[in-house]
């Protein structure tokens, strides 16, 4: 699978498109087994000139680095909370139909989803 020089993946990672031959790559971005951290590690790519900004500001070394503190909880917070629609528009920006991202990964995780399902069954919703 071909994936996106530097250039590219910064691109990306502040929501460019990629060219159409990555497209698969973006599909594996949004769909890895650790497809939640890729997209933390794309919003810090956001943060970080935030985060640099605010250590620029007059005032005590501690003040400004709660403010940075401050940038980094909220903005990943706000980054995770809606990490299912934004790795979903990602998918849809590069060409796949909607629920494809999620259809994808809940296909990868099906067999242990049930077999979770199963023993929690067997041991809660058992009668007496």
């Amino acid at each position: 699978m071909k994936r996106p020089n530097p250039a590219q993946w910064l691109w990306y990672a502040v929501g460019g498109r990629l060219p159409a031959s990555l497209a698969p790559w973006v599909l594996h971005d949004v769909t890895a087994r650790t497809w939640a951290l890729r997209h933390a590690a794309r919003g810090c790519v956001i943060l970080a000139p935030i985060a640099a900004a605010c250590l620029l500001f007059p005032g005590p070394l501690v003040l400004r680095l709660a403010m940075v503190l401050l940038v980094a909880i909220v903005g990943v917070y706000f980054s995770l909370s809606y990490v299912d629609e934004s790795c979903e528009l990602r998918a849809v920006k590069h060409g796949y139909e909607h629920g494809v991202a999620r259809a994808t990964r809940e296909a990868r995780n099906g067999d242990k989803e049930a077999a979770e399902q199963a023993r929690y069954n067997a041991a809660f919703r058992s009668t007496p």
